[in-house]
């Protein structure tokens, strides 16, 4: 059996000094329901990782990205899907980070990253962040 395989895009959004994330949770429904993570979505037929972080940081945290970076690229294997992502640093944006499908969200400072429980597919990208920004 063919696992499905999903290409995710998310933004890592910095706040303007560079030492605070936006991160959000995923609600309870959701895979890996309760656990935090970093904005973003699925990338859609046609459209590039870029393309679909900024769309999707518009859709989710009401944000329009202005500046973004490439961070890191990754692939991560659960039992029922196969995943590959690309994290994007958004390093400027119009507005204010909010849920707006009703999640949870707050700044942490970076160095408290620690303390909050991300799916296991996102330690490449915590491990990298404590490494490159802190």
């Amino acid at each position: 059996m063919n696992k499905k395989h999903i290409h995710i895009a998310a933004g890592i959004i910095l706040n303007k000094d560079g030492s605070e994330i936006y991160i959000t949770q995923r609600l309870a429904k959701s895979h890996k329901g309760g656990f935090w993570e970093f904005a973003g979505g699925k990338v859609e037929l046609g459209e590039s990782a870029l393309e679909a972080t900024i769309r999707e940081l518009h859709e989710e945290v009401g944000i329009e990205a202005t500046e973004l970076e490439h961070f890191i690229s990754l692939s991560h294997e659960y039992p029922e899907k196969s995943l590959s992502f690309d994290f994007y640093l958004v390093k400027s944006f119009n507005g204010e980070p909010f849920g707006k499908e009703g999640q949870p969200g707050k700044w942490v400072p970076i160095c408290e990253l620690g303390n909050y429980t991300f799916p296991e597919a996102n330690d490449p990208v915590l491990a990298k962040i404590r490494e490159v920004l802190l």
